[in-house]
């Protein structure tokens, strides 16, 4: 199928760069009209939509800071007002920062909480209200909820647990409609945030067998096969990305 998703409408929370922009791509670009959310980067934001209306899909770009409960609570009736519509939700916004537990203060775990757990909560809750059959809500966690690879991680690996055990309860809350949840576990990936040629790049890459940093292309690829019709089957699975690192 050239557009596998032709008449789906998808949004992609944080989609303004990064993972999140090479995944709204790649739903265009399979046909699917795609909303994205941004918080402070609306010229990113921008370029990403000229890219997907580029497909021939409409793009919506929507100001949303993952870390307002309003906003995210808001968030799926507006895509619904705009697009008509919701198929496909992508929960990839989330915020990445280490430190020994006794230098962590109040702050930073809530805010961890705030952006990497009840975002993902919020919009799944939007979503699982107005989706139908065949709808999908893939969540984008990362290899830190299945193991704590190097120390600091402590209230990052939390957030990142927590996606991956809400993925495997939404499976089951929403078999009977038909929705299918997964959770997509990324490894190190090469981003203007982490680029391959940064500080720590050297270090990821000898802790991937593959011997090199992913692409957000390579994420991006997996969601839309989570996406297709030809995915009905899988749901509550964490698929790892991560070039062998967590084998």
């Amino acid at each position: 199928m050239t557009d596998p998703l032709h008449g789906k409408a998808a949004l992609v929370t944080g989609g303004s760069r990064g993972i999140g922009a090479a995944i709204a791509q790649r739903l265009a670009a399979d046909g699917a009209d795609v909303a994205i959310t941004y918080a402070r980067s609306p010229e990113a934001a921008q370029q990403v939509l000229a890219a997907i209306k580029a497909k021939g899909v409409r793009g919506e770009g929507i100001a949303a800071d993952a870390a307002d409960a309003a906003a995210m609570t808001a968030l799926v009736p507006r895509v619904v007002e705009r697009l008509g519509r919701l198929d496909i939700l992508v929960n990839n916004a989330g915020i990445f920062f280490t430190g020994p537990l006794e230098q962590a203060s109040d702050d930073e775990f809530r805010r961890m909480i705030d952006v990497n757990v009840r975002a993902v909560f919020l919009a799944g809750r939007g979503a699982a209200r107005v989706m139908g059959p065949g709808g999908r809500i893939i969540n984008v966690g990362s290899i830190a909820g299945e193991r704590a690879p190097f120390p600091g991680l402590g209230l990052y690996s939390m957030s990142k647990f927590a996606v991956a055990g809400l993925t495997q309860a939404w499976a089951r809350d929403l078999a009977p409609k038909q929705i299918t949840v997964n959770c997509i576990q990324p490894g190190p990936i090469a981003t203007d945030m982490n680029p391959a040629d940064g500080p720590f790049a050297d270090a990821q890459r000898q802790m991937v067998p593959l011997g090199r940093l992913g692409k957000p292309t390579e994420i991006a690829a997996i969601v839309a096969m989570l996406a297709r019709p030809e995915a009905s089957f899988i749901t509550g699975a964490t698929l790892n990305v991560d070039g062998g690192m967590l084998a």
